[in-house]
């Protein structure tokens, strides 16, 4: 057998590890998208007293962000939620961290800055 012929993988150890990390990732984002769009909603109503300094910087945040900026963020707030879940499924599926251009492994060290990531850096530098 040809070495071209082995599947290249991540091992179901690393494979966990990784979904733990997304995971992590997953609840931090929706709880931010509900600051942004509580954020929203409360948009010139400041009778809040939710006293959480990360709502704060949201609320204070959205005084001058316009409604508009505010929906921005929190669609891609949504598309990244999107995104994590989708790499959750690479998980499932043992795909995860393989570059979907070259089929190489995508290093851990981009894995664990940009978890949903599907590109090497060597297929994103050439796609740009």
């Amino acid at each position: 057998m040809e070495k071209e012929d082995l599947v290249v993988r991540y091992s179901d150890k690393d494979l966990e590890s990784f979904r733990i990390l997304i995971e992590e990732k997953i609840s931090k984002a929706q709880r931010d998208l509900e600051l942004i769009r509580s954020a929203y909603m409360n948009d010139g109503n400041n009778g809040t007293e939710d006293t959480a300094p990360t709502f704060k910087a949201f609320e204070e945040g959205s005084q001058t962000m316009s409604k508009e900026a505010n929906t921005q963020l929190a669609i891609r707030q949504e598309k990244f939620i999107r995104d994590l879940k989708n790499a959750l499924i690479r998980i499932e599926n043992k795909t995860y961290g393989i570059c979907r251009v070259t089929g190489k492994l995508i290093s851990k060290e981009r894995l664990e800055l940009v978890p949903h990531a599907t590109l090497s850096i060597e297929a994103k530098n050439k796609m740009s």
